[in-house]
């Protein structure tokens, strides 16, 4: 039986590595040849989980190629989000609650989508169904991507098997105060002093093609705004410097507040006129846009500029 790699996207979130570890376990109970690997280190906040819950990262994989040509996809299917040389690869499984966009596959596969706020409420359902158990540190990794993705249920991806699944995985994982444990995980997550321009522009980073545009979106969670907006002038200069090595016609950054749930999103590139439109509010002098309540990319930010920018072809 051949080998079959399990991984989430690019600049992997905590959803990516709890999902992959999850599905590597739960198809290796099925019989399968499984092993959980990520296409990036984990950022701070999933560090906090995998200690919190003693679990070892994954290690850290750029190609599958010739270790192995079959794999599973968790929290993507974009191939430009995905491993370097996935058009090489057979993809025989994906797991995903995004958008399905420039994937196709030579062969028949198992795919399984939903439109739920985290990767990991599908993979919850999918335990269920298959009556096996769930061991307690994935069961707190999962929760704990579910916390991540829908910022302690309060996104508007948010749905109620979410919220019933997040309640399932707590119990499991023996974690007592979910919203406690939360906000301390969310916390550890936000220490963007610590980072550089760089890191900040690239640790929550996906590529989009939109409307025959190159984008790059990246979101940055914060407790105060300010820690950001300080640092305005030298994360343009990285933004610039970024999007001109990768031909992004645009890139924009999303900082959110994880505590006030409001985001101000940083621009640069053009057509910025469009991103105006598709969020009905006006860039400052510093292209920069207050955007209230607005928190998630997949639901709140992608399918807006997705309509203006096809709109505007």
């Amino acid at each position: 039986m051949t080998k079959e790699l399990v991984f989430g996207h690019k600049n992997p979130d905590t959803d990516a590595i709890a999902a992959s570890i999850a599905l590597a376990y739960l198809e290796k109970q099925k019989g399968a040849d499984t092993e959980a690997v990520a296409l990036g280190n984990p950022n701070p906040e999933t560090k906090f989980v995998l200690d919190y819950f003693d679990v070892k990262a994954p290690r850290v994989v750029n190609a599958a190629l010739p270790e192995t040509d079959t794999v599973m996809l968790v929290d993507h299917n974009e191939p430009q989000q995905s491993i370097d040389d996935i058009e090489s690869l057979t993809v025989n499984y994906v797991v995903d609650h995004h958008r399905i966009s420039g994937f196709n596959t030579a062969k028949p596969l198992y795919y399984r989508a939903a439109p739920y706020g985290c990767c990991s409420t599908i993979i919850t359902k999918m335990f269920a169904e298959e009556g096996i158990d769930i061991p307690k540190e994935i069961a707190g990794l999962m929760a704990s991507a579910i916390i991540s993705d829908t910022l302690l249920l309060k996104s508007p991806t948010t749905t109620s098997v979410d919220e019933e699944a997040l309640k399932a995985l707590a119990k499991i994982a023996g974690i007592e105060d979910v919203n406690e444990y939360g906000v301390k995980m969310l916390k550890a997550g936000t220490n963007v002093d610590a980072k550089t321009d760089q890191e900040l522009i690239d640790s929550d980073a996906k590529s989009f093609t939109l409307g025959g545009k190159n984008i790059r979106i990246d979101q940055i969670n914060v407790v105060d705004l300010a820690d950001i907006t300080k640092r305005l002038a030298d994360i343009k200069t990285a933004m610039k410097a970024e999007a001109e090595k990768e031909n992004y016609d645009l890139f924009l950054v999303l900082v959110t507040n994880v505590l006030t749930s409001n985001s101000e999103l940083i621009v640069f590139g053009e057509p910025k006129d469009v991103v105006e439109q598709s969020f009905n509010s006006k860039l400052d002098e510093n292209d920069v846009m207050s955007l209230p309540g607005v928190v998630s990319r997949k639901k709140q930010v992608v399918p807006p500029l997705t309509a203006k920018l096809e709109a505007a072809e």
